[in-house]
C-alpha cells in the first residue's frame, strides 16, 4: 500500500506488503539469549535470518577465493616444477578437504534455516579450519618463504573479511581470530626448532615476530569487528522508536516519512509517522502532536485508528497508527479505470461516516482527495474505505493561520473548494463536502472536476467556472439523482451543498445506485485484484501534490505543510 498522507510524497510500491514478522508474547530462553543489542526487539527467527544470510556470504565469497587461488598454485606448478614443494601433494590433500567443507558450509546455510549457535559455531569452524590449512602450508612450504608469508598474509584476508561480513561482538573476534592463529604459531615453532637454517632472522626473534604479527592482525580485526558492530546498534537505535521497530518505507515527504513498523510485544501491523526536530520549527512541531490528539479523537471504522505517539531521545515526535494493506482511489482509477456508479456510491457513503464522526468534533479535514482515501479488505469485508491524513485538520472554532500571519490555503488545487481559496479562514465541513464531490467526480468520469496548467488556473477554475456534468464525460451510467448529489457537493456557494456529511450520506442512500453494488461484486473484484499485485502496477501515475498556498501574500510552494 501507500500512505499519501504526506504532501509532495515519494510513492512506495502499494502491491507490494512490507514484510514483517511479529513478536511473540513469550519467547524461549534460547530465543532470548538469541537477542542481539544491533537488533532490538527482533524475533529469534529475525536475528537468525540475518546472520545466516552474512555466513553465507562470507562462506561463498571465501570459497571461491579459495577456488582461484589454489588454481593459480596448482597452474604455477605445472608451469614451474622446479617451484614445487616437497610437501605440495599433503597441503593439496589438506586444501581439498578444506575446500570440501567450506562448500558444504556454504550450501547448508544456502538451503535451509539453522539454529542461531549452530551458525556461530559454524562461522567459528570456518575461521578456524581456514587458518589451520594455511597454518600448515606455512609448516610445510617453510623453505619458500615467499609461500610462508604469502599463507600468513591470506588467512589475515580471511579475518579481516569475517569482521566486515559476519555481525559479531569484538570478543568473539578476538577469540575466534586468535585461535585461528594458533596454527600459524606452531608452525613458526616447528619451523624455528627443525630448520632454523632457513630462518632470516634468529629463532627466538622469528617466533616473537610471529606472535606480534598475529596479535596486531586479530587486535585490528577485533577493533573493526566493534566499530561496525557498534555502527549496527547505532542504525537499529535511530529506527527505534518507544515500542515501535521500523522495518520499511512506506512514503516520503519532505518533511516527514512514514514507516511499516513492528511493535515489540503487539501482532498488529502498524505504520509510524515520523517529523524530525531539524526540519521542523517549535510550532510545527506543536502542530503535529495537536494533530495526533485530534486523530485519536476518531474511532470511526473508515478512520485510520491512532495507537500511540510520543518522541524520540533525539526529539523525533512520531505517532503509531493502523497499517492498510490496501490501495488508494488515485491509484485504483489509473489502473482500472473509472468506477461504475454503484461501487462510486459504496464508497462515498463510507467517507461521509469518516467526515460524519470528524465533523461532529469540530475538526475539519481539508484535504480530501482520491489519494487520502485508501480501499482494502477488513474482517473478510471487501471494498472497506479507510479515509487517511487528518493533518490538516484544525478545530473549526479557532481557524488556522499562514506563515504571514494570514489565513493560508492547505490542500491539493484539484480538490479545492472555492472558500478555501477566497477566505481560507472561512473553512469549514461545507469545504469536505465540495471534496466528497470532487472526488465523486473523479471516480465516476476518471478526470478531474477542472484542469489546468497552472495552480492560479485551477483556483480560478473552482472560484468561477460551472463543472461539466459527470455524465456528459463518460459513458458510463449514471443516474440523474448521482448526478445531482454530486453537483450539489460542488456548488460555488457553501450553503448549496449538502447540509452535513450525515445529509449527503443519507442522499446518496437514495439514489438508485445504492442497492446496486453487491459483496459478491466486490469479492471478485478483490480476487482478481490480488493476482493482479505485482511491482510493475504501481510504475504509473502518482496522486496530485498538496501544496501550501498563501494567497494573501501571493505565494506558492511546493511540499508538505505539518
Amino acid at each position: 500500500m501507500n500512505y499519501p498522507c504526506l504532501r509532495g510524497e515519494v510513492r512506495v510500491n502499494p502491491y507490494n506488503r512490507p514484510v514483517g514478522r511479529s513478536e511473540p508474547a513469550r519467547l524461549s530462553r534460547s530465543a532470548r539469549n538469541a537477542r542481539v543489542p544491533w537488533i532490538p526487539a527482533a524475533t529469534a527467527d529475525e536475528i537468525r535470518d540475518h546472520v545466516q544470510q552474512r555466513l553465507r556470504l562470507m562462506a561463498g565469497l571465501i570459497f571461491w577465493v579459495c577456488v582461484a587461488l589454489f588454481g593459480f598454485v596448482l597452474a604455477l606448478y605445472e608451469l614451474y616444477p622446479d617451484t614445487r614443494p616437497l610437501g605440495a601433494d599433503l597441503v593439496h590433500r589438506f586444501a581439498f578437504v578444506g575446500l570440501a567443507a567450506l562448500g558444504a558450509i556454504w550450501g547448508i546455510a544456502m538451503r535451509r534455516p539453522i539454529a542461531i549457535q549452530v551458525l556461530y559455531r559454524l562461522d567459528a569452524v570456518i575461521v578456524l579450519c581456514i587458518g589451520g590449512v594455511f597454518g600448515l602450508s606455512a609448516y610445510v612450504n617453510s623453505e619458500q618463504r615467499a609461500a610462508v608469508w604469502a599463507a600468513f598474509i591470506w588467512h589475515t584476508f580471511t579475518v579481516f573479511s569475517r569482521a566486515l561480513i559476519v555481525p559479531s561482538t569484538g570478543r568473539r573476534t578476538l577469540v575466534t581470530g586468535a585461535v585461528s592463529y594458533v596454527p600459524f604459531l606452531v608452525a613458526g615453532v616447528g619451523m624455528a626448532v627443525e630448520h632454523p637454517e632457513q630462518l632470516e632472522v634468529p629463532e627466538v626473534p622469528f617466533v616473537i615476530g610471529v606472535v606480534l604479527f598475529s596479535g596486531m592482525a586479530t587486535l585490528l580485526a577485533t577493533t573493526g569487528s566493534r566499530v561496525i558492530y557498534g555502527l549496527r546498534a547505532d542504525l537499529r537505535q535511530a529506527r527505534q522508536l518507544g515500542q515501535y521497530t521500523l522495518t520499511g518505507l512506506i512514503a516520503r515527504g519532505p518533511m516527514s516519512a512514514v514507516y511499516h513498523a513492528r511493535h515489540a510485544l503487539l501482532r498488529r501491523p502498524t505504520a509510524v509517522k515520523l517529523l524530525p526536530p531539524e526540519k521542523h520549527g517549535a510550532d510545527d512541531l506543536a502542530r503535529f502532536e495537536r494533530e495526533v490528539q485530534h486523530m485519536s479523537q476518531l474511532t470511526h471504522p473508515n478512520t485510520v485508528a491512532i495507537y500511540d505517539y510520543g518522541r524520540s531521545p533525539d526529539g523525533v515526535f512520531y505517532y503509531a497508527m493502523e497499517y492498510v494493506d490496501g490501495v488508494d482511489l488515485e491509484v485504483l482509477v489509473h489502473l482500472d479505470g473509472p468506477l461504475s456508479a454503484p461501487r462510486t456510491v459504496h464508497v462515498l457513503r463510507q467517507i461521509c461516516g469518516a467526515l460524519d464522526e470528524a465533523h461532529g468534533r469540530g475538526l475539519t479535514h481539508r484535504d480530501v482527495k482520491p489519494a487520502n482515501v485508501i480501499l482494502c479488505q477488513r474482517g473478510n469485508q471487501p471494498d472497506v474505505v479507510k479515509v487517511l491524513d487528518f493533518g490538516l485538520v484544525i478545530e473549526v472554532e479557532r481557524g488556522g493561520e499562514g506563515a504571514s500571519g494570514a489565513p493560508a490555503v492547505l490542500g491539493t488545487p484539484a480538490y479545492l473548494a472555492p472558500e478555501v481559496i477566497t477566505s481560507p479562514g472561512d473553512v469549514g465541513p461545507k469545504s469536505d463536502l465540495y471534496g466528497v464531490g470532487a472526488v465523486a467526480y473523479f471516480l465516476l468520469t476518471g478526470q478531474r472536476v477542472f484542469d489546468g496548467t497552472s495552480v492560479a488556473q485551477l483556483c480560478l477554475a473552482h472560484v468561477h467556472e460551472t463543472p461539466v456534468p459527470p455524465s456528459q464525460r463518460t459513458d458510463r451510467p449514471i443516474s440523474p439523482e448521482l448526478e445531482a448529489v454530486v453537483l450539489a457537493c460542488l456548488a460555488k456557494d457553501p450553503a448549496a451543498r449538502p447540509q452535513s456529511a450525515r445529509a449527503l450520506r443519507a442522499a446518496l442512500e437514495l439514489v438508485p445506485e445504492a442497492a446496486r453494488w453487491s459483496e459478491d461484486e466486490a469479492l471478485a473484484w478483490w480476487t482478481s485484484f490480488a493476482e493482479r499485485r505485482k511491482p510493475e502496477a504501481s510504475g504509473g501515475a502518482a496522486g496530485p501534490r498538496t501544496i501550501t498556498v498563501d494567497l494573501m501574500a501571493r505565494a506558492t510552494t511546493s511540499g508538505e505543510v505539518g
